[in-house]
């Protein structure tokens, strides 16, 4: 009787890829981890309990089958595994490499309650369908009979991909807008390569195309065309842009040169890696190199602003945050790996003034204390009175996360509903917002969010959007006859 490849987490210890070392990789926007080896996933996969109850997948957004293809790849199956994990995930790969795990299926992982550490799933998912892309399993996309019915998504994020890949399968005429030049939305230009390397994202991009989904870059919905313009066009069209305005410090002097947003750094960082001109990285105003980088904000953008810095050459890098460590809402691993590429954490602390004139010089801070919770179960942050001072600083990014744009105004359609928080009001149960068939999705709606959730959202509105199409087309039909 062979012997049950599961069940290992008593006997064997939980594993990770081994990160390169600190002085190879803080000098390159490489990812910082290997894939694992054969052997390596299959031992790590191993580990599973095979609960009855999945915790791990149920706190998955996307539920995916996790212990099926843990089994399956402890099994040496590993063609079988993706073909399982590609049956809930647009993105497997990318969810591997950026979700937050400890948060989510690992910090929800039943040996990891026992003590015995989480099984590593997001080092097992990536390895999966990386092994999937080298040996040509990646299929084509499926895209049935021709509907003749046209659907234009606006954003090329991981919503509107998920959702494009969807509709075109179901055989409708998918055409994709989006602002940047490069389709992929924040995997392409917000997160920095050593997390996602890009060509693992324009991979998945090349295979849309190669589907037929036209995609129209460099196209802004207000400029080129607006709303009601597309609808013309569309028989149905998708909203799912992001949230891309980035939320300010209100203190003296934050208008002084020198302080930038997150986004304009890390795009800028992306585009240079990419190769492209950047007026900004000549000119320095958005390059760290040879300065005191101030980070502002406790999140994984300021995690990927902190580590771009190290990478950049700076001077020295710190990150103000004004709770602790328990309390910050970015990832634990994030937090461990810039601290080991020399990051400074100046936790309880908060911005009340920036120093300078012309230029920032320097950071005036406060101490803080915690209070009470507030509304989410984090305790409120207070200043400490007679706590202040300064530290210097050459460039101060602003990470302190992304509000919805004006989109009524920006798409020139007045009868596009939002919430008091400027994200679109929809219809949860058809995910259509005010206006007859505009449909919205991902961090639009939600507001901002993890890129696995925006991926769940395009799997829904997908749905939805096929229900609403057939039924348009079962109506034309029958005043047709």
């Amino acid at each position: 009787m062979a012997e049950n490849p599961m069940l290992k987490f008593v006997v064997r210890s939980q594993s990770y890829p081994e990160k390169r070392t600190v002085s190879e990789r803080a000098h390159d926007f490489q990812e910082i981890s290997s894939s694992f080896a054969v052997d390596s996933a299959e031992d790590q996969a191993g580990r599973c309990s095979q609960c009855g109850v999945p915790y791990c997948s149920v706190h998955c957004p996307l539920h995916n089958h996790i212990p099926d293809w843990l089994r399956l790849t402890a099994e040496g199956r590993l063609r079988e595994a993706y073909e399982l994990s590609n049956l809930t995930s647009t993105m497997p790969e990318i969810c591997g490499r950026i979700c937050p795990q400890d948060r989510l299926c690992e910090g929800n992982c039943v040996i990891e309650f026992s003590g015995h550490g989480a099984v590593t799933i997001g080092s097992v998912e990536k390895f999966i369908t990386d092994t999937a892309w080298k040996e040509g399993w990646v299929e084509p996309v499926q895209v049935d009979e021709p509907t003749g019915q046209s659907v234009g998504i606006i954003g090329a994020g991981p919503a509107g991909l998920t959702a494009a890949e969807y509709l075109r399968a179901a055989g409708h005429d998918v055409h994709v807008y989006d602002r940047h030049d490069r389709a992929g939305g924040l995997l392409t230009y917000g997160i920095p390569g050593f997390k996602l390397e890009k060509e693992v994202v324009m991979r998945r991009v090349k295979r849309l195309e190669d589907a037929g989904i036209h995609f129209h870059t460099s196209f802004d919905v207000g400029r080129d065309a607006t709303l009601a313009e597309l609808r013309k066009r569309h028989d149905a069209l998708l909203v799912a842009t992001g949230v891309y305005k980035a939320r300010d410090i209100k203190a003296p002097g934050v208008g002084t040169k020198g302080i930038v947003k997150a986004l304009d750094f890390l795009t800028a960082s992306n585009r240079a890696n990419f190769g492209d001109a950047v007026p900004e990285h000549e000119d320095g105003s958005l390059l760290a190199a040879g300065k005191d980088v101030v980070v502002i904000g406790g999140g994984d953008t300021a995690m990927d602003c902190v580590r771009t810095a190290v990478r950049q050459g700076a001077r020295s890098v710190r990150c103000l945050y004004r709770r602790d460590r328990e309390n910050m809402p970015g990832s634990q691993r994030e937090v461990q790996n810039a601290e080991e590429e020399g990051v400074e954490f100046v936790w309880l602390s908060a911005p009340v003034a920036f120093e300078g004139t012309d230029q920032v010089t320097g950071v005036k801070l406060t101490r803080m204390r915690l209070g009470q919770p507030d509304a989410s179960g984090r305790r409120s942050p207070e200043p400490d009175p007679g706590s202040e001072a300064s530290i210097p600083a050459d460039l101060v990014i602003q990470a302190l996360g992304f509000e919805p744009e004006d989109l009524p105004v920006m798409f020139a359609e007045p009868e596009l509903a939002v919430t008091r928080w400027g994200t679109l009001r929809i219809d949860h149960r058809s995910m259509m917002t005010s206006v007859e068939g505009v449909f919205a999705a991902g961090d639009i709606v939600r507001g901002a969010s993890l890129v696995v959730w925006a991926i769940r959202d395009g799997r829904d509105v997908a749905e939805h959007m096929q229900s609403w199409l057939k039924a348009r087309a079962g109506t034309r039909q029958r005043v047709a006859a």
